[in-house]
């Protein structure tokens, strides 16, 4: 039997030999933003790596992996199709542009690593969940986490999708998208993302210390909602989209809201 500091440091090795391989296959692109495409698959890599390691209750296991392995799964294909044919996000353009001469190392390091340890971390219930034989079979918390894993699936899916289909309609050039889920958050993607991540932690919660990966929705509620997400995203939207800032005083930023009355 792997123990779990086994499982987690094999995994944490793992995700750094992904992401160094990634981040070789980016230079040669130059584009580092294919990270976006490996951060999805990473997680349900380590989803698999655990289920093939550990032995906890095998319905557990088997819960928890489909949920990751789907998650990640659409989201790298999601963001492998919707990147095809496009150059470096402005995001790690910007960051190339400044000292170009040293963003190989710097990338590897700031980007690349970084992501491995964060896909790591955000990870831990997918892992945690998969380590303990009891509780045999599944409980009112596992399925509750299957419950919220769901409506965070949907809400994230079918936002990509009517995203996606508002910007291929070439009379929406130019236009902001408040139709749909983005009638009522600017961002039901993000929202969605970090529900399935409460989700996948309350099917660990129903484990033995489980309760203790909660650092990993936090993280992703973090990230989603103050750092990477939603504040990077917006500064672009506000200068490049004309409307953008009524569509933000009327709409709510995150969590899905009616949009406020006799706003512009």
């Amino acid at each position: 039997m792997i123990s779990l500091f086994a499982i987690l440091a094999l995994n944490l090795g793992l995700a750094c030999t992904l992401m160094v391989a990634v981040w070789m296959v980016s230079i040669r692109l130059r584009d580092a933003s294919i990270i976006d495409i490996a951060w999805g698959a990473a997680g349900a890599l380590l989803a698999v790596s655990t289920f093939i390691m550990a032995d906890g209750d095998p319905s557990r296991k088997l819960l928890v992996t489909g949920m990751t392995v789907v998650w990640g799964s659409r989201l790298a294909i999601h963001i492998g199709v919707r990147k095809r044919g496009k150059g470096e996000d402005f995001r790690y353009a910007a960051m190339r542009a400044d000292r170009p001469e040293t963003f190989p190392l710097r990338s590897l390091v700031t980007v690349f690593l970084f992501q491995a340890l964060l896909i790591w971390a955000v990870s831990l219930p997918a892992q945690v969940a998969q380590i303990s034989s009891v509780p045999v079979g599944l409980t009112l918390l596992d399925l509750a986490g299957l419950s919220i894993w769901i409506l965070g699936f949907v809400f994230e899916t079918v936002s990509d999708r009517q995203l996606k289909q508002f910007l291929a309609d070439p009379r929406n050039a130019g236009k902001v998208m408040d139709q749909g889920l983005w009638k009522y958050s600017r961002h039901p993607n993000y929202f969605g993302d970090s529900l399935i991540w409460w989700g996948i932690f309350l099917v660990a919660a129903a484990t033995p210390g489980g309760w203790l990966t909660i650092v990993s929705p936090l993280i992703m509620s973090l990230l989603l909602m103050k750092i990477s997400g939603v504040p990077m995203l917006e500064n672009a939207l506000a200068e490049r989209r004309e409307g953008y800032r009524e569509y933000m005083e009327r709409t709510s930023s995150f969590f899905p809201w009616p949009p406020k009355r006799g706003g512009a």
